[in-house]
This record gives C-alpha cells, sequence and structure tokens, in this order.
C-alpha cells in the first residue's frame, strides 16, 4: 500500500530504522499509551523503553481504515524472529495536536 496517512507513513519509517529515537518519540504525546504484546506502557519515558526491547522489523502495511480521530492499519512484520512474518493490527488514536494519543498492537 503505497497511499499512507504522513502520520502513519512517518510512524512505520521512523519505527523501521530505529535511526532517529528523538523523532519516533516526539510522534507521541506526552502522556500516550501503548499496548503491546499483553503490557501496557504509559508516558514517553515507558515508551521509550518499550522500543528497547522492540527488534528491528520491516513493515509492510496493506489496509488502513480511518475513522474519526482513528486509524487501523493492518501490516505484516516481518525480520530475524521466530515466525516471521507475522500480520498484526496497529490502532492508533490521534490526539488534537496530530500525535499519537494511543497506540494498540494486536494480532
Amino acid at each position: 500500500m503505497t497511499d499512507l496517512p504522513a502520520l502513519l507513513e512517518r510512524y512505520f519509517a521512523l519505527a523501521a530504522t530505529g535511526d532517529d529515537k528523538a523523532a519516533y518519540l516526539a510522534q507521541f504525546t506526552p502522556d500516550a499509551v501503548v499496548r503491546d504484546d499483553g503490557k501496557t506502557y504509559r508516558g514517553v519515558d515507558e515508551i521509550a523503553g518499550w522500543r528497547t526491547e522492540v527488534p528491528l522489523v520491516a513493515y509492510a502495511v496493506r489496509e488502513v481504515v480511518p475513522s474519526a480521530d482513528r486509524y487501523r492499519a493492518r501490516t505484516e512484520i516481518s525480520g530475524a524472529f521466530a515466525g516471521s512474518p507475522v500480520e498484526l493490527t496497529f490502532d492508533f488514536t490521534v490526539a488534537t495536536d496530530g500525535r499519537i494519543a494511543a497506540l494498540t498492537i494486536a494480532p
């Protein structure tokens, strides 16, 4: 899929490289919540810690379903991990300032 909303395009590009941690974290509101793999991370500091545990992977967004303040992105993730590739859903809630207020990653 090539026609991604700018927020999602930026998120997946920064997540894939891991090169610019400050830019990656700047996408989130200060009190953002991320839910991934059964764990919840609250605030930018916890989100930064979570990202250090996430391996670098390639993201291929297959479908995006937008709604008022949300995007649901069905994404194939591949890399050097058991079971690769996998398909996961990334549910983004967008704050009024355009940053990510919440992100839930689930099968």
